[in-house]
């Protein structure tokens, strides 16, 4: 000892502190913290000491320039009645989860869907204050995220520059709110156009093909040859919009193209062209492969598939390779089938009409895949009558004509016929068939739903009920019913709240459950139609959807 004091123990780093925490001081002690029983107080007063150096030591850091004010709205204000019902939609939750009884509060978050449909139809502006649980909302489902950042509006893109939890919306949108040039503004199309982000250059060929188709396929074909295959094949499907007889010299150039899927593509776009020389080219190939065999008793249709894929077809589209478990002659009869052009069968088949040439027997089993061929003709080809025949009646067995071969093809033919007709042919189904099967296909009705196919659905339910099972089995139905019937057949409704009478035979506390539903049902048309009241008296138009459907309010 030479009588010098002994120096402090040095201050512990924050490092040491962290890693003592975690092991715990029976483990370890950091430096300055004496081991023991009051370690562990001793190790908090630590951290709090050096929390507060650690603040002291740093430098205020620059003030960030203050951002830019948000843009102006120019849309009309909601009335304040709809504004607080968005309140109450975007605050609402999912209610009971994994059961099958909800009991009677209809589900204001699938309601949310169909009000912002009908905002936007409407073109009110969205209020300042419901902006972030909006984007909150569309942050949570990517299904509303349409709708709601074109009802937010350009106030939404600015907010989402600030916060990046919200970053989706910059990406949804091309130009990160950017507004696309006008027709007028050349030099910005194609400044647009050589120099933009991808998501850019497809969203301003989308807008251009949709007012000015030929406008569209010139820019396009003035950078094509340069373009990466992944992009030119997202370009090709913009030609889609507007598909016209003056974009088949571009599309027959791009059968050449060096990627798979482009020429694919272009052969798909070219054979919905019933006049383009591929489809006559498909349509000379697959009518040698079909031909009535007048010799039997009844006149019969024999198919005779090809024996090779050769270059030709291959250039037209075909694919050669068969997948696994396909034979290759019905794989590449099937494509021919289905690029050929309809209106060419009834002058090859003896001028029978379309129902008369799928009521003709197919020999040699090719029946199934002659008419599933026809099938994805009529859907590509948007030829009603073709669908018409394919379907059948709907009250036929197994509810179609032999080529509707799944419900999926079923609602894609039924999407090809004018709505009136589309709803009767589901209401007939249903009539005939019940509910069971009946969901895709009530996908592809405009809404609200027609009377007849309101009824039919109401009725379908009320016989389900009346036999004996859980509501809970039709439940996909009973969600579309709650935004897709008419909220004039609320009343329809009354008689069914009852709780009826159970048969022996019945599932324990079903009559119960159905009251609730039905209960939940004619709370939530009300509802509806309060809502497109809130909106003002302007007529609303019905709005046609796919398979899931958003009905205006």
């Amino acid at each position: 000892m030479n009588g010098t004091p002994a120096a402090a123990a040095p201050p512990p780093v924050w490092e040491d502190l962290v890693t003592a925490a975690l092991l715990g001081t029976n483990r370890r002690t950091p430096a300055g913290v004496p081991p023991g029983r009051d370690a562990p107080a001793a190790l908090l007063d630590a951290a709090a000491a050096e929390t507060v150096r650690r603040r002291a030591g740093l430098r205020p850091g620059r003030a960030a320039p203050r951002p830019e004010p948000a843009p102006e709205d120019p849309r009309p204000e909601l009335p304040a009645a709809a504004a607080r019902r968005l309140a109450l939609l975007l605050a609402d939750r999912p209610g009971t989860g994994g059961g099958g009884r909800r009991g009677t509060a209809p589900d204001l978050m699938e309601l949310l869907p169909q009000w912002l449909a009908t905002a936007n139809a409407r073109g009110f502006a969205a209020p300042a204050e419901a902006l972030p649980a909006l984007l909150d909302a569309a942050r949570g489902r990517t299904d509303l995220r349409p709708a709601a950042l074109q009802f937010a509006g350009p106030r939404a893109l600015w907010l989402a520059r600030l916060n990046p939890d919200w970053r989706f919306a910059l990406r949804a949108t091309p130009g990160s709110g950017a507004s696309l040039p006008g027709p007028e503004e050349t030099d910005r199309i194609d400044r647009l156009w050589q120099e933009g982000l991808f998501a850019e250059r497809v969203a301003l060929l989308a807008a251009i093909r949709a007012r000015e188709p030929d406008a569209a396929r010139e820019l396009l074909t003035a950078t094509w040859p340069t373009e990466r295959a992944e992009d030119r094949l997202m370009f090709l499907d913009s030609l889609r919009t507007g598909l016209g007889p003056r974009d088949e010299p571009f599309l027959e150039e791009a059968l050449a193209d060096r990627s798979h899927n482009v020429r694919a593509t272009a052969a798909e776009l070219l054979s919905a062209l019933p006049g383009s020389a591929l489809a006559a080219r498909m349509a000379v190939r697959a009518g040698a492969c079909v031909a009535v065999d007048h010799t039997r008793t009844t006149p019969t249709l024999v198919v005779e598939a090809p024996h090779e894929c050769d270059a030709g077809m291959e250039r037209d589209g075909v694919v050669s390779k068969a997948p696994s478990g396909r034979g290759e002659r019905s794989w590449w009869f099937g494509q021919l089938v289905e690029a050929a052009p309809l209106a060419s069968w009834p002058a090859r088949l003896g001028g029978r009409t379309p129902a008369e040439i799928v009521a003709l027997p197919v020999a040699d089993d090719w029946q199934s895949e002659l008419h599933a061929a026809w099938c994805r003709a009529a859907v590509r080809q948007r030829d009603a009558d073709w669908s018409r025949a394919l379907l059948g009646v709907p009250s036929a067995p197994e509810a179609g004509g032999p080529g509707a071969v799944s419900l999926a093809e079923r609602a894609k033919l039924l999407g090809t016929l004018p709505t009136d007709e589309r709803a009767e042919w589901v209401a007939g189904f249903i009539a005939a068939h019940g509910l069971s099967e009946a969901f895709q296909l009530l996908g592809v009705c405009a809404v609200p739903w027609a009377a007849p196919l309101g009824r039919a659905v109401v009725d379908a339910l009320n016989i389900a009920r009346d036999a004996g099972s859980y509501p809970w089995s039709f439940s996909g139905v009973m969600g579309l019913a709650e935004r897709c019937l008419d909220p004039a057949e609320a009343g329809r409704l009354d008689g069914l709240l009852a709780v009826p009478d159970e048969p022996e035979d019945a599932s324990p506390g079903a009559g119960g459950y159905w009251a609730e539903a039905f209960q939940r049902l004619g709370t939530t048309l009300r509802l509806r139609a309060v809502m497109a009241e809130e909106f003002g008296p302007a007529p609303v138009s019905p709005v046609h959807v796919g398979p899931a459907p958003i009905s205006p309010v």
